[in-house]
């Protein structure tokens, strides 16, 4: 299983860079592109009612949930070896 981070998606309805983001969350541009590309373990609460009020939007317009099959089909066997590499250490 794999949930997905739809942060690319959200930031282009905005026309905002991952600087600006980075900056209304008080974050470095490195912790958005690890949010981009799910690479964190852990998400917390706060940063989740942060990123819904930037972008206007419900807690599951930010994450979305697919099986490993639809994640191959979406992003390739490459990413999905990689996510659990990522996850299982």
């Amino acid at each position: 299983m794999a949930i997905i981070f739809n942060l690319d998606r959200l930031l282009a309805s905005k026309k905002m860079r991952s600087v600006e983001l980075a900056e209304k969350l008080g974050c470095t541009v490195q912790t958005i592109s690890r949010i981009k590309n799910g690479r964190v373990r852990a998400f917390r609460i706060e940063t989740i009612d942060q990123l819904c009020e930037i972008f206007q939007c419900q807690p599951g317009d930010l994450l979305e949930y697919m099986s490993d099959d639809e994640a191959r089909r979406r992003f390739g066997d490459e990413y999905l070896e990689e996510r659990k590499r990522y996850y299982s250490g």
